[in-house]
């Protein structure tokens, strides 16, 4: 999943506490397949959209400081799928400093 852009309150400033900021979330799994021939069915893939409304729930959820913990958090509810065996979660604030892109965190986590 590249570049979706979700709405968070998320930082450790005063001003972060009380107002929602961008954030720009990338997603990628290593997936294990243990299906040699496809039946063309959902069931049989991992889905991107569980991981869009990873992202989307947890952003909905309430206060977080840091954006290390947005993507452990993101993180280990993708290794729940027993099918993911690695993401790496990308997580950017795009408003923080007027002469970057972005701030942030990619980490990567296996089982």
């Amino acid at each position: 999943m590249r570049d979706l852009v979700v709405m968070a309150v998320i930082g450790i400033y005063d001003h972060e506490k009380r107002q929602a900021q961008r954030l720009r979330v990338n997603l990628d799994m290593m997936v294990l397949d243990r299906h040699g021939q496809r039946r063309d069915d959902i069931a049989d893939v991992v889905s991107y959209e569980d991981g869009v409304n990873i992202v989307r729930d947890l952003a909905a959820q309430g206060h977080l400081n840091l954006v290390e913990t947005f993507a452990e958090t993101v993180a280990q509810r993708l290794l729940k799928d027993t099918r993911v065996h690695s993401v790496t979660v990308r997580v950017e604030k795009l408003d923080v400093f007027p002469d970057a892109a972005s701030a942030g965190i990619e980490i990567t986590r296996q089982r």
